[in-house]
C-alpha cells in the first residue's frame, strides 16, 4: 500500500470514529437530555426544597507565552481509593496530554425530605476519566479510542439518585489515608446509587477528567519576575497570587476585571492567614463555610506546596460553558464554585529547576512534583537548539531513571 492510499484510509478511519462517536453522543444525550439546557427553562420540573452546592478545580501551566501549555504529569501517581472508577483503567489519564486537569469537582446535595434526582454533566472538548459512584452511562464508552481532542465532548448520568436527609448507612473507606476522604466533612446529606451489587454510598458525586479548553485568563511571567495578568472575562475575578520557598510563604489579593500586571508577594505570610483569606473568598462565592473547608482541606498539601501560582475563582458562565450540568428534577438553588489554579515558572522557579537538575538534586527536584516534566520543557525552550538545552534534557531524562515517570514525560 503506498502512502496515498494509507492516507486516504486513515482519513477515512478518522471520519468513520468521528461520526461514531457523534452517534453515540446524539444517543447519549436522546437518553439522559442534554446537559446544557438551561436550570431555568419554564417546562422544567422544579424541586423548591433542594439546593445543590458544587466546587472543584480547573488546573494549567502557564506557558511562555502566558497560555495554558498542554502538560501531563510527571508520573501517573493514583491518589483516590480504589472503589472510584476509571475509565478504561487507572492509567488513562495519566496519558492524556491536555491544557487543563479537572480536579475533584463534587456535587453536594441538600433536601428535607428524601427524594431522587437523575443528574448529567457533559465536558466540552474534555473526558471524565475517574467518577464515585457508579455512573448509569459514561461517554465515551469502552469501545471507542480514548483520545483527546478539541472536537471530542465527553459525559457522565447517574440516574435514581437518592438523597437521604437522615441515614445510618456506613460509606466505604479503606486504610491508606486519602485527601478524598475530606470532602465528606460537610453536612450535606447521604446520596445511595443503585447498582447490580447493591447500593453505593457517598456524601457527594465525585468526577474528574481532563480537556483541551482554554482557561479564561492567561499568566506570562515576566523577565523581571513579574506577573502579567489578562482576565478574557467581563467578570471581576478574585485572584490571589502564590509564593512558597522553603519554610517561608507570601500572597496577594486582588479584585481584578482586565490586565495587571502583579508583583512578586513577599514571603511574610502565614498559612493561618492564607487559609482564611481563601476560605472567605469561597464562601463569598455561595458555598457554605464547612464545604469551603472541605476543599481547603482536600487540596491543603498541593495548592501550598513549593513554587509560584495564580489563583483565580473561575467566573460562573465559563463553567457553565465548559462544564453543563442538568439536575432533574432541578434544584432550587445551585451553587457551583470553582477554582483556576495556574503553575507558574518564575525566573526563582527556573534558576532552582536548573541548578537542581544540573547538579542531580532529587530533594530538590521532588519539591515540583507532577508539574516537573513540563516545567522543564518551559525552561529548555528557553534555550533552544544550544549546549544548555540539550544539558538540561539529559539531566531531566537522567533523573527519571529511577522514578517512574510517564514515558510521555521523557521526550
Amino acid at each position: 500500500m503506498n502512502l496515498a492510499h494509507l492516507g486516504q484510509r486513515v482519513s477515512s478511519i478518522r471520519r468513520f470514529t468521528a461520526l461514531a462517536m457523534a452517534l453515540a453522543a446524539a444517543g447519549f444525550a436522546a437518553r439522559f437530555g442534554n446537559a446544557s439546557t438551561r436550570l431555568s427553562s419554564a417546562k422544567e420540573l422544579v424541586d423548591p426544597q433542594l439546593v445543590v452546592h458544587e466546587w472543584g478545580t480547573f488546573t494549567s501551566i502557564a506557558g511562555l507565552d502566558g497560555a495554558a501549555a498542554e502538560w501531563l504529569p510527571l508520573s501517573q501517581k493514583n491518589d483516590l481509593p480504589s472503589f472510584v472508577e476509571h475509565l478504561r483503567n487507572a492509567d488513562v489519564k495519566g496519558g492524556l496530554r491536555g491544557t487543563v486537569r479537572m480536579e475533584t469537582p463534587v456535587l453536594y446535595f441538600y433536601s428535607p425530605r428524601q427524594t431522587t434526582v437523575s443528574v448529567t454533566v457533559s465536558f466540552v472538548k474534555g473526558l471524565i476519566t475517574e467518577w464515585f459512584p457508579n455512573a448509569t452511562l459514561v461517554h465515551p464508552s469502552e469501545a471507542f479510542p480514548i483520545t483527546l481532542n478539541s472536537e471530542i465532548n465527553g459525559a457522565i448520568a447517574w440516574q435514581n439518585v437518592t438523597i437521604t436527609p437522615t441515614s445510618s448507612d456506613t460509606l466505604p473507606r479503606e486504610a491508606a489515608p486519602r485527601h478524598y476522604y475530606a470532602a465528606r466533612e460537610t453536612s450535606a446529606n447521604l446520596l445511595s446509587v443503585p447498582t447490580s451489587s447493591g447500593n453505593q454510598i457517598e456524601k457527594f458525586l465525585f468526577y474528574r477528567g481532563v480537556s483541551e479548553s482554554t482557561p479564561p485568563v492567561a499568566a506570562k511571567v515576566q523577565a523581571n519576575g513579574q506577573l502579567q495578568f489578562q482576565n478574557n472575562t467581563q467578570a471581576i475575578l478574585t485572584v490571589i497570587l502564590f509564593e512558597r520557598r522553603g519554610d517561608k510563604l507570601g500572597y496577594t489579593v486582588s479584585s481584578l476585571q482586565s490586565s495587571a500586571t502583579l508583583n512578586t508577594p513577599s514571603t511574610s505570610g502565614t498559612f493561618d492567614s492564607l487559609r482564611s483569606d481563601f476560605e472567605n473568598a469561597l464562601i463569598a462565592q455561595g458555598l457554605y463555610r464547612d464545604e469551603a473547608h472541605a476543599m481547603l482541606e482536600t487540596w491543603r498539601d498541593s495548592w501550598f506546596e513549593e513554587g509560584s501560582r495564580l489563583f483565580y475563582i473561575v467566573p460562573r458562565p465559563f463553567v457553565d460553558s465548559v462544564l453543563p450540568l442538568s439536575i432533574q428534577p432541578a434544584p432550587s438553588q445551585l451553587t457551583r464554585v470553582f477554582v483556576g489554579r495556574i503553575e507558574l515558572v518564575t525566573p526563582a522557579t527556573e534558576n532552582i529547576i536548573e541548578i537542581a537538575l544540573l547538579r542531580n538534586d532529587r530533594e530538590a527536584l521532588q519539591k515540583y512534583g507532577r508539574f516537573l516534566a513540563t516545567m522543564v520543557e518551559i525552561i529548555a525552550a528557553k534555550h533552544p537548539d544550544t549546549a544548555q538545552s540539550a544539558r538540561l534534557k539529559q539531566a531531566f531524562a537522567d533523573y527519571c531513571v529511577r522514578l517512574p515517570c510517564s514515558p510521555a514525560t521523557r521526550r
